[in-house]
């Protein structure tokens, strides 16, 4: 997991969080947007990639992520593409050279199993009375 430092005198609201300069570092391991497959995409790297950062870097679940980086499904998606491809730890790399980053491991331990909200209501089954007719046999 990643822990996003946040740079000196930017808002939390600020719609980018790398400079040009990093970016251009980093554009270049990401695929190429023109692909020549395919539509166009509706969300350029750049965007994709801020709003990435934008959710690492405040927690918030992928589907809060404003509309000012696009949709959240298609962040989500490049996010996992690259990580399949290896990209997503390149960046964080570079990041983490950029000091934009703190890269730490992780270890959670949970006992404790959550069940289907539904397994908690449901309703025990009886044993069916027998007939009185049968009882007499």
């Amino acid at each position: 997991m990643s822990g996003v430092n946040e740079p000196e005198g930017a808002p939390m609201n600020c719609l980018y969080y790398l400079t040009e300069g990093q970016f251009s570092q980093i554009n270049r391991w990401l695929p190429s947007e023109k692909s020549g497959r395919g539509r166009p995409p509706k969300s350029s790297n750049r965007d994709a990639l801020e709003g990435i950062l934008y959710i690492r870097r405040t927690g918030t679940p992928w589907r809060d992520l404003p509309q000012e980086y696009g949709a959240w499904h298609t962040s989500y998606m490049r996010w996992q593409r690259w990580v399949e491809r290896g990209v997503g730890w390149t960046i964080l790399k570079v990041l983490q050279r950029f000091k934009r980053i703190n890269l730490q491991l992780v270890f959670l331990d949970s006992t404790v199993v959550r069940a289907h909200q539904h397994a908690a209501a449901a309703l025990k089954k009886r044993a069916s009375k027998r007939s009185a007719a049968r009882a007499a046999d």
